[in-house]
């Protein structure tokens, strides 16, 4: 008999930047605390991701008190960034939204423009709880999301990315492999499953925090970029291209919505309720 367990949580402070563990972390309505609350945008005022530029994966930012960041990348001097006040909103676009955030101080573009080699700006979520709704099709009314992609939370698994590793070992890159569970970006990563246990779960509770699996998730390029050194491969989505397509979707790892507050930490059970 299984008995899933928190293996990890992690928070992405900025969109697409490195992330964090976290043993402890507060869950809220819209996610986990701090996590993807601040995100980069063109010229166009368009979000910037590794999708467009892979060496985002190379720069850091930690969550300090009060919510602002502490900036680090390769050949750029550190920097420090605190929670813009929210006189001076604009209107952003993430994938099929419009979102209204607060800009960043200027000296934080000029960072990012220069670490990125493109003219960009650093925006702030000043107002989760009514800036940006789930997607209705998925999702309960009034259910909110930061700037994650679609969902508050993404879960992932160890035993379904040992399965993956096999595939990709028999596969034709398996120079490849194995692939870090950082590929996927995962939120909350869970042990003690059976492999692809995940895609048959509906409802979840970790520790005393319920959550709803809403939709399973569809991967993109960003899993093929080496979260260290930035480098693009073909795996994992030559792989799951041949096993884990679902119409035109390459799927690893489940979306969730919570269904009430509270605090998740590693080493929770977590209970399987429907």
């Amino acid at each position: 008999m299984s008995h899933p367990v928190l293996r990890s949580a992690h928070v992405y402070p900025v969109k697409s930047l490195a992330g964090q563990a976290s043993d402890e972390v507060a869950v809220e309505p819209w996610g986990l605390d701090g996590d993807r609350r601040w995100m980069l945008i063109d010229k166009a005022s368009r979000a910037i991701t590794q999708r467009q530029q892979p060496f985002m994966a190379r720069i850091s930012a930690v969550l300090l008190p009060g919510g602002g960041i502490a900036l680090s990348a390769p050949d750029r001097p550190p920097l420090r960034v605190e929670v813009p006040a929210p006189e001076r909103l604009i209107s952003v676009e993430l994938h099929r939204d419009t979102v209204t955030v607060a800009e960043a101080a200027p000296e934080a573009h000029d960072w990012f423009s220069e670490a990125l080699g493109s003219e960009t700006r650093l925006v702030h979520l000043d107002d989760p709880a009514r800036r940006r709704h789930v997607d209705p099709e998925f999702a309960r009314p009034g259910d909110m999301v930061s700037f994650a992609d679609g969902y508050p939370l993404l879960l992932t698994t160890t035993p379904s990315l040992d399965a993956l590793n096999a595939l990709v070992a028999a596969g034709d890159r398996p120079d490849e492999g194995p692939l870090p569970m950082d590929r996927f970006r995962p939120n909350v990563v869970v042990d003690g499953t059976e492999a692809w246990a995940e895609d048959g779960w509906r409802r979840i509770a970790i520790g005393e925090v319920p959550f709803s699996v809403v939709k399973p998730c569809g991967r993109c390029v960003i899993t093929t970029t080496d979260q260290r050194t930035a480098e693009r491969g073909k795996e994992p989505l030559a792989t799951l291209a041949r096993h884990r397509r679902v119409g035109n979707q390459l799927l690893f790892g489940q979306n969730l919505i919570p269904d009430g507050p509270g605090v998740i930490r590693a080493g929770d059970p977590v209970k399987i309720l429907d």
